[in-house]
């Protein structure tokens, strides 16, 4: 067997049992895409982060994502999470599906990451058998290019936020990462993230949501920053700063297992 260094890391988080844990695999090469598959099955988190040292000049890792089910083309929690774990100075930059995609450490907090991701065009849609399966009446939702297909849905405070009770089955049918969202009762904004049709009925803190809800918010707020707040179980703060087509997203990140997985 041989054994391959694994570290678990909540993100989002700055204490342990909060935020959004996701497991980090540091590669010499690429595994097997079913062995990587195999693994975050294994992990069962909501990602699995695998970096490889990346060959080219334009990146300092090759990195890739796997829910328990699938490999996606964006996650933000999970790159701060491997950041966390490689960055040893003051930035990092990653090569992936999405670009690449920098994490650098606040010149005033060292120990706050913050994460830069393309900010998505946003179209207004409808989406009845999104709202349905939400157990909202039907509404104008927004739907991101990129961003694991995010729809976001707004509903008028965070009591009906923390009050969402999906019907999972029928999001699993239906290829969209469901945003609901509302302006804060103490932060700026809060949400919660569903994505059902990747195997994760609901995801603790989402970056990829947040690259989706910047520009989204920052036209409704009147601002470019603001402060978030995802009000899952285990919840998790955020700060987000749209910067042209760029949103930035602050967080701390706390690794809470560190061992070998064999193989």
């Amino acid at each position: 067997m041989t054994p391959l260094p694994i570290f678990q890391v909540d993100a989002f988080a700055s204490r342990p049992f909060t935020g959004n844990p996701a497991a980090v695999m540091p590669l010499d090469h690429w595994l097997d895409n079913a062995v990587m598959q195999a693994i975050a099955a294994e992990n069962n988190l909501s990602e699995t982060a695998f970096t490889v040292p990346s060959e080219g000049g334009e990146s300092d890792y090759d990195l890739r994502w796997f829910t328990p089910e699938v490999e996606v083309p964006l996650c933000g929690h999970a790159t701060l999470a491997a950041a966390h774990i490689l960055l040893k100075g003051s930035a990092i930059r990653f090569s992936t599906h999405a670009g690449i995609l920098t994490v650098t450490r606040d010149e005033d907090d060292e120990a706050l990451l913050k994460l830069n991701l393309p900010a998505p065009p946003l179209t207004e849609v409808a989406e009845p058998e999104v709202c349905r399966a939400l157990g909202l009446s039907p509404r104008p939702v927004w739907l991101s290019e990129g961003c694991n297909d995010s729809c976001i849905v707004p509903v008028a405070n965070e009591e009906e936020v923390r009050a969402i009770t999906p019907d999972f089955v029928a999001l699993r049918s239906i290829h969209r990462m469901a945003i609901v969202t509302a302006p804060g009762d103490i932060h700026d904004i809060a949400s919660r993230v569903f994505v059902s049709y990747m195997g994760i009925d609901e995801d603790p803190v989402t970056g990829s949501a947040h690259a989706a809800l910047a520009p989204y918010w920052a036209k409704r707020l009147g601002r470019h920053r603001f402060t978030a707040f995802q009000a899952s179980k285990r919840a998790g703060l955020l700060d987000c700063e749209l910067k042209g087509d760029r949103v930035i997203l602050g967080g701390h990140a706390v690794t809470v297992i560190e061992g070998f997985f064999q193989i």
